[in-house]
């Protein structure tokens, strides 16, 4: 079965059974986790629980130390450079402030990633094409000639989004998108983020602390801790978990002191 022949729902993303430690800092002692074509789906967990770390190994600039990461069947640890650089043509990733360069117009901003990656097969014409597309999406048209300095934050945020659809990509992984913003720009993000995946039919994972937005972006959610998957599942089945550990970080609500050992080994 070719990729393109994977139906909406199906796994193309696998985490299976993956080990990762920095010196005697372990982050994942086992991780299984899946990602089904066409959904949104939101990993949670305490800092320094291994989000990012999650990200950065899915694209290829981390690898595990064991176990294997699969895209469409094929172990992204085992990838050439070459292969490598295929795979983030279709898996674009969000930085968390946007990550623009400040000496560049909006527009270069938005076109940067096309000319690294596509720099021997599209025209200057289909560049600017794509910009401008990728711009209207966000709703932030004609603002190619501005820079950075003159955006606010939400809508550097949005530039940063418009850069990466740009690419044209499958996936999209979201390292934190609402961080920094006031809540009028957070549910912005949020309904850009399920605008977007409607109408592109792109598969999205989103890493966040905000439970609103976990909440709002969602097809399932998924947390992780001590090292593994606590807990994978709808919103619906979140909110009836009888999890301690997962209740408490939606909820919001403070350890108890003999519950505080345990939930400081998952971060």
């Amino acid at each position: 079965m070719s990729d393109s022949e994977v139906a909406v729902g199906q796994p193309i993303v696998h985490f299976a059974d993956v080990h990762k430690s920095f010196g005697p800092k372990v982050i994942y002692s086992g991780l299984d986790l899946e990602l089904r074509r066409g959904e949104t789906l939101t990993v949670m967990g305490a800092s320094g629980s291994g989000k990012s770390v999650m990200l950065k190994m899915l694209i290829g600039l981390l690898k595990p130390d064991s176990g294997q990461i699969l895209f469409y069947g094929r172990d992204i640890a085992k990838m050439s450079n070459d292969e490598l650089t295929e795979v983030r043509r279709r898996i674009a990733y969000l930085f968390q402030g946007g990550a623009l360069f400040d000496s560049l117009s909006v527009g270069e901003n938005v076109a940067y990633g096309l000319r690294e990656q596509f720099w021997n097969t599209l025209s200057n014409a289909e560049i600017e094409a794509r910009v401008a597309q990728a711009l209207e999406l966000v709703a932030l048209p004609g603002i190619q000639d501005m820079r950075p300095s003159d955006l606010s934050g939400g809508m550097k945020k949005r530039v940063g989004l418009a850069r990466t659809l740009a690419l044209h990509p499958e996936v999209i992984l979201y390292d934190e998108p609402t961080t920094g913003l006031d809540p009028i720009n957070t549910a912005r993000i949020n309904h850009l983020i399920v605008a977007i995946q409607r109408t592109l039919k792109l598969t999205s994972v989103v890493v966040t602390h905000d439970m609103g937005t976990a909440f709002s972006v969602s097809d399932r959610l998924a947390m992780i801790g001590k090292g593994r998957l606590l807990l994978a599942g709808t919103k619906e089945e979140f909110r009836a978990t009888h999890s301690t550990t997962v209740r408490n970080f939606i909820e919001g609500i403070a350890p108890q002191s003999e519950d505080v050992a345990s939930l400081l080994s998952s971060s």
